[in-house]
């Protein structure tokens, strides 16, 4: 197992993630300076992508990581796998369409469209593009492709803002139709970038297979669902508990907008996890290397993750006056919500690195049950403080979710297999980097003065970390 391996794969994932999430970041500020946030027309697009954020996670089943899981076992033939994996979701895709058009009448009434089914019609069709995209997506990083997985992403993302500039800026259109249907047009159109792929597979549906996927993978689409409504649940329930429907609209959308800026947390752990799911389940079945050896690598990975999502967490903090202009003034009145938001994300990514202890062993059922405990904290969250506190009850809930989920299972996966996790080196960053926020708050003086503080508080932090990282360096050397 090469710890390189993953750094450099994390590396190439990392920059076109991030690279990709500031292009769409482009796209915040010019949707809220064209879309004013008294109309509620940014409220309209961050409720409906809520709703298609779950709808994927709904479509792909549990694919990508059962793909993962049996691509990597050496019983299974791996085009085998792929053609299974993608005749499942392609299915349901389709399926999907079918439903969503024949019953679009009571649909859009009930989400509070009925004047306008067309972005619900459109975002469907979007979706299930989606979804069957994301499986061959998955093909790319099990044959170890970073580069043209980065390539096909971020030139997916350059058409789309430059569609948004040229249909805001230069044709001067208002209307959030055009946001629905750029991303619609712009996927479909990458579909035909994974032509190769299908050609090159040979087809074959692998019923035996399929029943054993789907044994593996039920239990990663519940933990997927109530994984994907920690994050958007509070988006979609919104307006049903916040009391005045126009209101709510207004508010949901200074929520999206100021989440955002919270978004860099997100970027770090897909990022990661990326290059970090096919490693490990590679590495899972090599035989040179004991169990233990295995863990101790897990256990570093989760460690060197929590000490540069802390970073980010500081960096953005650290730069909040400037990046506050990524949204339009009408909106950052919301901007509280960032520093609880992003410690909320580290504590998914935390989540997220906890998981493999029961995917490892077949046993992805403590993952949903997990999920769903934290997902009902959420909710409760949501639908009690909502109609008190607007949309802080939204991330206080988050906060509160994640955490749930995190404490749970940590605290089961060390009795049923436990990882030899750095505890003592984790909680000093952690409480690092709570005392430095602490200190950016605390500053009583503002402007650019204040900006320069909380840089230099936040290279404190750097400065402990590039320690670390160096006797950590000169220790391996010392025991080669």
């Amino acid at each position: 197992m090469n710890i390189k391996s993953l750094l450099k794969d994390t590396a190439i994932y990392g920059i076109s993630s991030i690279v990709g999430r500031f292009l769409n970041y482009l796209l915040t500020p010019l949707y809220t300076h064209v879309i004013s946030a008294e109309s509620g027309g940014y409220g309209v697009v961050t409720e409906v992508y809520a709703y298609t954020a779950l709808i994927l996670v709904l479509l792909t089943f549990g694919m990508e990581t059962t793909f993962f899981r049996y691509a990597n076992d050496e019983r299974e033939n791996p085009h085998t796998v792929f053609s299974t994996v993608l005749a499942v979701v392609s299915t349901l895709a389709v399926l999907f369409i079918i439903g969503v058009f024949s019953l679009i009448e009571p649909l859009s009434q009930w989400m509070g469209y009925p004047d306008h089914r067309e972005y619900i019609l459109m975002m469907a069709v979007c979706v299930a593009i989606d979804a069957i995209q994301a499986i061959p997506f998955c093909l790319l990083r099990y044959q170890k492709k970073p580069v043209k997985f980065a390539m096909l992403k971020l030139l997916s993302i350059l058409m789309t803002v430059g569609l948004n500039l040229l249909y805001f800026c230069v044709l001067g259109y208002t209307d959030v139709f055009y946001v629905f249907a750029i991303n619609l047009a712009c996927s479909a159109l990458f579909t035909f970038a994974f032509i190769p792929e299908f050609f090159r597979t040979k087809w074959h549906v692998d019923f035996a297979l399929l029943r054993r996927m789907f044994g593996y993978s039920w239990p990663i689409l519940v933990l997927g669902i109530a994984g994907i409504l920690n994050q958007t649940a509070d988006k979609m329930i919104f307006r049903h508990v916040y009391g005045d429907i126009g209101e709510a609209t207004v508010q949901l959308g200074i929520y999206g907008a100021c989440v955002k800026i919270a978004m860099i947390m997100a970027m770090i752990t897909q990022a990661f996890r990326y290059a970090y799911e096919p490693i490990v389940f590679a590495a899972n079945k090599e035989k040179d290397s004991t169990a233990e050896e295995k863990k101790r690598y897990y256990a570093l990975a989760m460690k060197y993750f929590v000490i540069f999502t802390l970073l980010a967490f500081l960096a953005v903090m650290a730069f909040i006056d400037v990046l506050l202009y990524i949204i339009g003034p009408g909106y950052r009145e919301g901007l509280r919500v960032v520093p609880i938001v992003m410690a909320a994300e580290i504590m998914m990514g935390i989540y997220l690195n906890l998981s493999f202890w029961y995917k490892l062993i077949d046993k992805t059922i403590y993952g949903a049950v997990f999920s769903i405990v934290g997902c009902a904290v959420l909710v409760c969250v949501n639908v009690l403080l909502v109609p008190r506190f607007s949309y802080m009850a939204c991330a206080w809930g988050g906060f509160a979710g994640y955490a749930t989920c995190m404490l749970i299972s940590y605290f089961v996966g060390q009795r049923k297999n436990p990882f030899p996790y750095d505890l003592r080196s984790i909680g000093g960053y952690v409480l690092l980097a709570a005392v430095l926020y602490a200190a950016m708050e605390l500053l009583p003086f503002g402007g650019w003065a204040n900006t320069l503080a909380r840089i230099a508080l936040m290279s404190v932090y750097l400065c402990v970390i590039l320690l670390h990282i160096y006797r950590d360096f000169v220790a391996k050397r010392a025991r080669k």
